[in-house]
């Protein structure tokens, strides 16, 4: 047995007894990757067993990002020793472990990250010599393997059907390739949910309408299925069907005349077919490649850079496999003569570019964090690819490079890129050593500690940034379990620390030059915390790394980089998806100068009385959540605390006698003194929502009415209920009382410990469940467009008569009565699988699916939709990373030409690469004093002294602008239509005091500037749009 085996056989006997005797997957672990996924993809991955070869930077990086996707087993080969280089980028060496085998060393630091992931080395001497040992593989991945070797193992697993993947990288170069065999079947092509909708009508021709003019999103050669269609009732068990789009409400489903007449009603829901795709063997694509391509601004770069890579091989083939010496002229004509000998023995003609391949031989031995980043998730993702069936393969080549990330501040030379016995000698052989001073002096600001947070550290660690300056880390969050499969730098006894705190210690383990640079905090950015993060802090900085997931922090970080004119790099990740962008002062508009479009929202009338879709039911019983145990706990506690709450607090509000209920209900009608009180409370709320209230709908709105111009109302998206009757051996009946029975109980502080579900039968079975008699005078919404029957009319609501709420208060006790009593509302927390959170939703939701006949969710879609989660995975989070540190390099170099950077985004599961030069900073020009100013709109502002008001538009008006009105927050400090004697005390305050004699509020210590917005007329009485003015204070 080897050491590496022995090593990790603890951890895989460890996972298998967390694993549950069927099998399960863990979701406390894995739940953000579900969610990307999903189970059955999953299980696949967990029976399949993957081999890395070559553990290098990238290699590494592919073993990390399959170890905590999970897999049956991940199996790693290197016999080299490690060498001071490898540092660069191979972040689980350490300078003690040069010289030793890479395997020994870096198993056993794999098989930390995931306990279900048992890691071993492959006992064998030479790979090549043993290839029957490589048949207990689904999947092969070679890197920094040889061509010749390359080939020999790519053939044989071909003809085996294994898979492989071939990748590498040559500094800012990098390739990848795919082989899934003969008739790969991918399951689900681009990961995306299928589209679903309600049909309006079928005409005879075949032709399909969405209903409402609702888009349908689907595409040629889709494939639907029906249910629910009356006439066509053939249409509801027909196997899928292949559609044609006719328009963005309409498809054609072809001959319909075998399937009846079409009357109404009808559903239509699109079916993931598999691909059936066919992959040729490493020799014969060699020879005639089949390119993706990575930057379509660089459309003849594959073909170039596939010639430059075969011969790279070829040279280090003749000189026993050492690669072209860093920018050494005399190996790059070498290189270039070989690559013209290449190009010209193929079926199509190549015109070899000199300088490509000139570069490509000076960065032979560059070894980079970022490109390791970039190829070591796209690599493990398609790992992941052939086991699952999930998501398209590569097919079959990928060549990507970074060349516009070559800096021109600083020389390079063979003298200044040649290896000195540097941790960065990798990096230097691309850079040179001036710039690598240049990355170690720099001093960052990275707001975000969680996955793309590590991932950022963890490339900065191996770069050497901040060695010499600083990093500073913030973050206000605490490990969670489920941080575990993607937030790579915590280990589960980390959970319940500090992100910033951990992370710190991890990438300072990885690479002991940071230790005394790392600057961590637990402080969130934002207006509250300008004291922390104040004017000196943000002077301090080169730039900004946004690592967040929360569309209005990153907003405010953004803000606060354009005021102190930081460049910033923002980028953020949706399962496959990935986004970067560079925003840069003066040159670039900001991360704040496009919005995403808002939040899906859902009508209230469909929410009340007519859902149609799983998703109305969860928003639905996530309001109930709030309802029940966020609401009236915060009523009762204001009652008990606020002195006169009934006279002063409760009649501003608007709502009083709604109010007052909620009161009575929690401290009178409803107040529990036991748990048994809390069934009974929650198997009363089972009958309201679940039955009461649908006999009543029923009642208003009969199943066979109809609208006034005489159409079924039940139709269309409405769809007519029937109500529930409760049976506890229903176990989702039953978790509505026991989830709500243990929240009601929580609000008031009463212990449900022992509690058994015969104890829940013996209370229900006792109670009396009084029968429901709808009630004429209620009146319910019909259609969204209508007007609410139950709106106040002209803001008097009779019901609300000051005698029913006389009575109402009458009936509340004081609140000295109450001995101080305060309820606990519910904090919604998704992922504590204890606190019946989203096991009440999951069952609200369920129950009301139920009453109108929609398909239930499970428990996991429930957490998904009602948490707002957002999907990630280790693969896309590591790729976007190496993306924004590319661009990072660019930064640090200074440059300021706009087509040398580049936004990117990407998407894993197609897979698509596009990438774009930033859009350039509006614009603007006026009529100054000395002719026509321009001016930037973001990121341009007037600096002033703090002068008095006159001098201040003294000054404006010899730059040509006459001042028209000046303002500060909310506070209209000056306007040309005020009248003098208004205007006379102004005229002579400084602005300073100017601003805190019409606010009436002193401006904080901490604040060494102040922001005025002013509008203004130019020299041809115009008006103009000018940048903002910040009045600095000298304190």
């Amino acid at each position: 047995m080897t050491d590496g085996a022995m090593a990790t056989n603890g951890l895989s006997h460890a996972a298998e007894q967390l694993k549950t005797a069927n099998g399960d997957i863990d979701e406390s672990l894995y739940s953000r990757q579900l969610y990307v996924l999903g189970h059955e993809a999953m299980k696949r991955m967990g029976s399949s067993h993957i081999l890395v070869v070559g553990l290098r930077g990238l290699g590494v990086e592919i073993a990390k990002n399959i170890a905590l996707a999970g897999v049956k087993s991940l199996t790693l080969y290197d016999l080299k020793p490690a060498t001071v280089s490898d540092l660069s980028s191979q972040f689980f060496l350490h300078p003690e472990d040069v010289g030793k085998p890479r395997a020994k060393v870096t198993v056993p630091r794999v098989s930390e990250l995931n306990p279900y992931t048992p890691v071993n080395i492959h006992d064998s001497n030479n790979i090549t010599n043993d290839l029957a040992g490589l048949k207990r593989y689904q999947v092969v991945v070679l890197t920094d393997t040889s061509l010749k070797d390359q080939l020999l193992i790519a053939d044989f697993c071909h003809h085996n059907g294994i898979y492989v993947i071939v990748t590498d990288t040559f500094g800012l170069f990098g390739t990848i390739f795919t082989d899934c065999g003969k008739n790969f079947t991918c399951g689900d092509p681009t990961g995306e949910n299928p589209n679903s909708g309600i049909v309006a009508g079928i005409d005879n021709e075949g032709l399909v309408s969405a209903l409402d003019e609702t888009r349908h999103g689907l595409e040629d050669g889709d494939f639907v299925t029906f249910s629910e269609v009356e006439g066509m009732d053939g249409l509801n068990d027909a196997a899928p069907l292949k559609i044609t789009v006719k328009g963005p409400y309409t498809f054609s489903i072809g001959d319909v005349a075998a399937y009846g007449q079409y009357k109404r009603g009808g559903l239509y829901t699109q079916v993931k077919m598999p691909k059936i795709i066919d992959f040729q063997p490493l020799s014969e694509q060699l020879k005639n490649p089949e390119h993706m391509m990575s930057d379509f601004a660089k459309f003849d770069r594959p073909q170039q850079l596939h010639v430059g890579f075969q011969a790279l091989h070829e040279f280090a083939e003749s000189r026993h496999g050492k690669f072209p010496r860093p920018h050494n002229d005399e190996d790059a004509a070498e290189v270039m003569r070989i690559a013209e000998r290449i190009a010209g023995t193929g079926d199509e003609m190549i015109e070899v570019q000199e300088k490509i391949i000139r570069e490509l031989s000076y960065q032979a031995r560059g070894d980079l964090s970022s490109m390791a980043a970039f190829f070591g998730g796209l690599a493990a993702q398609e790992a992941l690819k052939a086991v699952s069936g999930k998501f398209h393969p590569i097919k079959q080549w990928l060549y990507f490079d970074a060349l516009e990330a070559l800096p021109s501040s600083v020389n390079r030379s063979e003298e200044l890129c040649q290896p000195t016995g540097s941790r960065y000698d990798g990096q230097v052989a691309v850079f040179g050593k001036e710039f690598q001073a240049k990355i170690e002096s720099l001093n960052v600001f990275l707001v975000g500690a969680g996955a793309i947070g590590c991932e950022m550290l963890k490339n900065w660690a191996m770069m050497g940034l901040g060695s010499k300056g600083s990093i500073s880390v913030t973050d206000m969050d605490q490990i969670e379990r489920s941080n575990l499969n993607r937030q790579f730098l915590f280990r589960p006894t980390d959970v319940g620390k500090l992100k910033s705190d951990c992370a710190a210690a991890a990438v300072q383990a990885m690479n002991p030059d940071l230790k005394g640079h790392i600057i961590t905090m637990k402080d969130r950015v934002g207006q509250d915390t300008e004291h922390v993060f104040n004017e000196a802090f943000w002077e301090t900085l080169d730039f900004v790394t946004n690592a967040l997931d929360n569309v209005d922090a990153r907003t405010y970080v953004d803000r606060r980089c354009v005021f102190f004119r930081k460049p910033l790099l923002d980028s953020g990740t949706l399962g496959t998806k990935g986004n970067t962008q560079v925003v840069l002062p003066h040159i670039t508009e900001s991360y704040s100068s496009s919005q995403d479009p808002p939040e899906q929202s859902f009508p209230m009338c469909t929410l009340r009385s007519f859902p149609n879709r799983i998703e109305h039911t969860i928003a639905w019983a996530k309001d109930l959540f709030h309802t029940y145990f966020v609401g009236p706990p915060e009523v009762v506690n204001m009652y008990m605390k606020t002195p006169n709450y009934l006279e002063n607090a409760l009649k501003q509000s608007g709502n009083e006698k709604q109010t007052l209920e909620t009161l009575n209900e929690s401290l009178v009608t409803e107040k529990p003194a036991t748990f048994d009180d809390c069934i009974t409370w929650a198997r009363t709320q089972f009958e309201k929502q679940y039955n009461n209230a649908i006999q009543q709908l029923l009642y208003n709105f009969p199943k066979d009415s109809t609208t006034s111009s005489g159409q079924p109302f039940w139709s269309g998206p409405k769809r007519a209920p029937d109500p529930l009757t409760f049976d506890i051996s229903d176990s989702t009946h039953y978790t509505f009382v026991e989830a709500g029975a243990n929240l009601h109980a929580f609000n008031y502080g009463i212990s449900s410990k022992g509690i058994t579900k015969d104890h829940y039968a013996k209370v229900l079975s006792s109670m009396h469940v009084p029968a429901f008699k709808p009630d004429p005078g209620v009146r319910i919404q019909a259609n969204d467009s209508d007007p609410d029957p139950n709106a106040k009319d002209n803001g008097a609501d009779p019901m609300d008569s000051n005698d029913d709420l006389s009575k109402l208060m009458s009936s509340l006790p004081s609140p000295s009565s109450l001995k101080s009593l305060t309820l606990t509302p519910v904090e919604f927390e998704k992922d504590d699988d204890t606190n019946h959170h989203i096991d009440f939703i999951t069952a609200c939701s369920n129950l009301r699916a139920a009453n109108y006949k929609i398909a239930l969710a499970d428990r996991h879609k429930t957490k998904f939709i009602a948490g707002k989660i957002i999907p990630a995975i280790a693969t896309t989070t590591a790729l976007v990373t190496g993306l924004v540190n590319l661009e990072l390099v660019k930064i640090a170099d200074g440059k300021t030409d706009i087509e040398q950077y580049k936004n990117g985004f990407i998407n894993l599961a197609l897979p698509f690469f596009g990438f774009s030069e930033p859009i350039a900073s509006p614009k603007g020009k006026y009529q100054g004093a000395e002719g026509e100013m321009t001016i930037d709109k973001l990121w341009d502002r007037f600096e002033v002294e703090n002068v008095t008001l006159k001098q201040f538009l003294d000054d404006f008006e010899k730059k040509g602008l006459n001042v028209m009105m000046i303002s500060s927050g909310v506070s209209l400090l000056y306007a040309s239509f005020y009248p003098p004697a208004k205007l006379k005390d102004r005229l002579t305050l400084k602005l300073s005091d100017l601003v805190e004699t019409i606010s009436k509020t002193k401006i904080p210590d901490h604040q060494n500037n102040v922001i005025f917005e002013i509008t203004a007329e130019d020299k041809t009485e115009e008006d103009v749009e000018v940048p903002y003015v910040m009045l600095k204070l000298r304190k």
